[in-house]
């Protein structure tokens, strides 16, 4: 008995790496460091933007990477050991992330600022252009 997935429609061509992403996104299962995304309402309507904040008290912004990997925003954090403090307790971990968001095609990072401890990531999508190509048709006999 084959698998059937969302993809596996004969009207759904190319799509084998979308498909790939999501199963590669439902097997994370780290919750670190926690995240809110949110649309942002501003005066050009005609663009999409989102900001992602990540609370990521205690690093700096030298323990903190922000890329695009192909189609997908990447934000690493390391911190470096500290080796001469001695803590009674350490209950605010100190320990290396990354979390991984998949981007739409035409979504771009505008910026990402460091403030209090949260990482902030504006991302916008402009409304593409609507294309419509005639594709000529040949007779072959």
């Amino acid at each position: 008995m084959s698998r059937m997935t969302p993809f596996s429609s004969p009207l759904l061509l190319g799509f084998d790496s979308m498909e790939k992403t999501l199963e590669r996104l439902a097997k994370t299962g780290d919750s670190y460091p926690p995240y809110n995304i949110e649309r942002l309402r501003g005066p050009d309507s005609a663009a999409e933007r989102l900001r992602i904040t990540l609370a990521v008290a205690g690093f700096s912004q030298s323990d903190l990477e922000v890329t695009i990997e192909e189609n997908q925003l990447v934000v690493r954090g390391r911190q470096a050991e500290e080796t001469e403090r001695e803590f009674l307790h350490r209950g605010i971990a100190a320990r290396q992330f990354q979390r991984c968001f998949v981007l739409a095609d035409g979504m771009q990072v505008k910026a990402a600022d460091l403030k209090n401890g949260l990482l902030s990531i504006d991302l916008d999508r402009p409304e593409p252009d609507r294309l419509v190509r005639k594709i000529n048709i040949s007779v072959k006999d």
